[in-house]
């Protein structure tokens, strides 16, 4: 296969702005840092592929969205028939706000993880929704991405942020 130079500056240009995105598919489809990255890895290498046929008529955050909640749910499905690793110590990104004490960072990344164990703990369909909805899409760019109508959407978010909320109010409840 031979370079092309305006597909690999799109696909640069992408990863560039867009790349956190791939950062919480990633933390919200796979369980701990080893199958985060092999997930982050089989991602990028999807929207390298998608390039070419990138049209222009969504925003490329909603086209990248596509791809990468596409790709998750699939390898997701797969990994039921992979032998999973369990990392007792997962290294999770803790970024401490502002000048948070060492204390204050780790309560705040211990929250942040229970807030995507109960997200991977959704069904995936919920997971999906949850994850645009937490990236400030509007009901019609998660349309966009997840191909539902706007009304559907908003009937499927309603009960998933209902089974969100039941979720983290367990874990309250645990943590007590």
């Amino acid at each position: 296969m031979h370079p092309d130079p305006n597909r690999d500056r799109l696909f640069e240009s992408w990863i560039g702005a867009h790349g956190g995105i791939i950062v919480k598919v990633a933390r919200s489809f796979a369980r701990n840092p080893a199958d985060m990255e092999d997930l982050r890895q089989e991602m990028m290498l999807r929207l390298w592929m998608s390039a070419p046929t990138f049209q222009e008529r969504a925003k490329a955050s909603t086209w990248i969205y596509r791809v990468c909640l596409n790709t998750a749910l699939s390898w997701h499905r797969g990994t039921g028939r992979r032998e999973r690793r369990i990392d007792a110590e997962a290294d999770v990104a803790k970024a401490p706000a502002g000048g948070a004490s060492p204390a204050e960072a780790a309560s705040q990344g211990d929250m942040l993880e229970q807030l995507y164990g109960a997200i991977r703990s959704m069904p995936e369909s919920d997971r999906a929704l949850v994850l645009l909805m937490l990236d400030g899409l509007a009901y019609r760019e998660i349309s966009e991405v997840t191909g539902l109508t706007e009304n559907h959407v908003g009937v499927m978010l309603t009960r998933a942020r209902g089974k969100l909320a039941e979720r983290l109010k367990g874990l309250r409840h645990e943590l007590e």
